[in-house]
C-alpha cells in the first residue's frame, strides 16, 4: 500500500448504523496505517445514529450497551463527521454525493419485512415484525400507538426477531419499566389484553436461528409459563446437535418439557413443524391455518398434507428483513440488496454477477450489501472486504477525484434541510438520559420519539 495515492481521500458513508460505522472505522485505520489522510461523512436518514441498534433491538436487551458504547467512541474520536436527518435520494442525491467524494459507500441496511406470500396476510391484525418492533423502539417514522387488544396472538418466524416480538407480547410492563423504553410505548403495553403468544417455525427445534442468549431469556420472563408440545422434539436430541450453541439450545427447550405450569397470568407458546398456508378471517385475522411438516435431513422439510386451525386475532410475521434500497443506486429486487460483487456495486439487475460492469467509486457494506443475515461480528467482516477493494481502486487509479469542490452542508444549507450533527447527538443523548433520571421509574434514558422534538433538541431549538 502506497501512501500518495491515498492522501486527501474524500469519502461518504449513507447509513449510520453498525455496518457504517465499521466501515468508515476500518477506512480511517487502513488509510492512516498507510501513511495517507481520510475524511469521511456519514450521512444518515434519521436525526440519531447507530441505526438497528437504537430501533431494532428490544429495550430489555442491556447487553446491547456494550456494542452502543462501542460504536460512541468510533464517532466520538473526530474522524468521521455524521450527518444526520438527511434523506439521501431526496435532500441530497447520490450522484450529487458522487461528484463531492472519491468514493461512496452504501450501508442502509434493511429496515422492511420481508414479505410471506399466502392468503390473507393482508387481512387488518396482520403486522410485519419490523414496524411493530421499530414502535416499541421509539422509532420516528412509525405511529405512536399500537392496538394490543387481542388475547391470543401469533408469531411466524425462528429467528431472534421473532423472539423479541414475542417476548415483549408476553411480557408485562411493569418488568420493562426501568427501561429506555418510550413513554408512548409503556402506556400502550400495559394496556395490552394479550394473553397467549404462539410462536411457528416450519422446522424443527434443531434448526432454529435463534441465538442461546435470547432463548434463555424468554425462559426468565416474570410471571409468563411457557408451552412447547412433545410431538415436536421429533428430532431434537443435544447429542446430535451440530455445534455447542445448538446443543446448549436443545437441553433449554427439552428442560421446558417438563416445566410445570405456574398458572401464569400469560402464556408463550412454542410450536415447531408448522408451515403457515391461509392467514383465516372475515374482515379481520381470526385464525391461521397450517400444514403440519416433517424432517427428510439436511434441515429440509416436507409438507405431511396435515392442515390446523389455530385461533388467533393478530399476526406477526417475521420471517426476515428485505433491504433499503437508495434512490439511483441498482437494487437486485428479488434479492433485497444493492447489486454489487463482494461489496462492488455494479451495474447489474441482479447481485453477484460478476460480469456486469462495476460502477466505479460506489460501494456497499452490512446487509444492504449480503442480505439480513449474520451477527455483528459478520458486519465487520464484511466491512472489512468492502474497504479492502475499495482501497485496491484508489491505489490502482480506477476511482476519479471529485469534479465538485466546497462543503456539503453548504447545499444543505441553501436547501434549508435542518441536518443534525455528531454535537446535537450529545445533546439529544443527554436530553434522553436526563429523562430518565427525572422519571417516576428511574431508567438509565427514555426515549424522545418524534422526529421534530429529536431535531429541536439536537439543534439547540427547542429545549423542554
Amino acid at each position: 500500500m502506497t501512501s500518495s495515492s491515498l492522501q486527501n481521500l474524500r469519502v461518504a458513508i449513507v447509513g449510520a448504523g453498525p455496518a457504517g460505522i465499521y466501515a468508515g472505522n476500518i477506512l480511517t485505520n487502513s488509510v492512516v496505517e498507510a501513511g495517507g489522510s481520510v475524511s469521511i461523512d456519514l450521512f444518515e436518514s434519521l436525526p440519531a445514529p447507530y441505526g438497528l441498534i437504537r430501533y431494532g433491538v428490544a429495550p430489555d436487551h442491556p447487553r446491547i450497551k456494550g456494542i452502543v458504547n462501542s460504536l460512541h467512541e468510533m464517532l466520538d474520536a473526530g474522524t468521521t463527521r455524521f450527518i444526520g436527518n438527511v434523506e439521501v435520494g431526496r435532500d441530497i442525491s447520490l450522484a450529487e454525493l458522487q461528484e463531492r467524494y472519491d468514493a461512496v459507500i452504501i450501508a442502509t441496511g434493511a429496515i422492511r419485512d420481508a414479505a410471506l406470500d399466502i392468503p390473507g396476510i393482508d387481512l387488518p391484525g396482520s403486522y410485519g415484525a419490523a414496524d411493530f418492533v421499530a414502535w416499541f423502539d421509539g422509532h420516528p417514522d412509525v405511529p405512536t400507538e399500537w392496538t394490543l387488544d387481542q388475547r391470543e396472538v401469533a408469531v411466524i418466524g425462528n429467528g431472534n426477531v421473532a423472539l423479541d416480538v414475542a417476548r415483549v407480547l408476553a411480557k408485562h410492563a411493569v418488568d420493562l419499566r426501568s427501561t429506555e423504553i418510550a413513554d408512548n410505548v409503556l402506556a400502550g403495553l400495559e394496556a395490552s389484553a394479550v394473553t397467549d403468544v404462539h410462536v411457528f417455525g416450519r422446522r424443527g427445534p434443531a434448526h432454529i436461528k435463534f441465538t442461546p442468549i435470547e432463548l434463555r431469556e424468554l425462559g426468565e420472563v416474570p410471571n409468563v409459563d411457557i408451552v412447547v408440545h412433545d410431538e415436536d422434539f421429533v428430532d431434537a436430541d443435544p447429542a446430535n446437535a451440530a455445534n455447542n450453541q445448538l446443543k446448549v439450545m436443545l437441553r433449554v427447550l427439552n428442560s421446558w418439557r417438563t416445566r410445570p405450569s405456574t398458572g401464569a397470568s400469560r402464556r408463550l407458546h412454542l410450536h415447531f413443524y408448522h408451515s403457515p398456508v391461509e392467514v383465516l378471517g372475515d374482515g379481520r385475522v381470526e385464525g391461521v391455518r397450517f400444514e403440519r411438516t416433517e424432517p427428510v435431513g439436511d434441515g429440509r422439510v416436507r409438507g405431511t398434507g396435515e392442515f390446523r386451525e389455530i385461533a388467533v386475532q393478530q399476526v406477526y410475521r417475521a420471517v426476515g428483513y428485505y433491504g433499503t434500497p437508495v434512490i439511483d443506486a441498482p437494487f437486485d429486487e428479488k434479492a433485497g440488496v444493492v447489486s454489487n460483487v463482494e461489496g462492488r456495486v455494479t451495474d447489474a439487475a441482479t447481485t453477484g454477477d460478476i460480469e456486469a460492469p462495476v460502477i466505479p467509486g460506489l460501494y456497499a457494506t452490512g446487509w444492504i450489501k449480503r442480505g439480513p443475515v449474520g451477527l455483528i461480528g459478520h458486519t465487520k467482516s464484511d466491512a472489512m472486504e468492502t474497504i479492502a477493494h475499495l482501497v485496491s481502486d484508489v491505489e490502482a487509479g480506477r476511482l476519479s477525484a471529485p469534479t465538485v469542490d466546497g462543503d456539503v452542508l453548504e447545499v444543505l444549507d441553501e436547501r434549508e434541510v435542518a441536518y443534525t450533527t455528531w454535537d446535537g447527538w450529545l445533546a439529544l443523548d443527554a436530553h434522553e438520559r436526563d429523562l430518565g433520571a427525572n422519571h417516576e421509574h428511574t431508567r438509565e434514558r427514555v426515549k424522545v420519539v418524534p422526529r421534530d422534538e429529536q431535531v429541536g433538541i439536537s439543534r439547540g431549538v427547542l429545549v423542554r
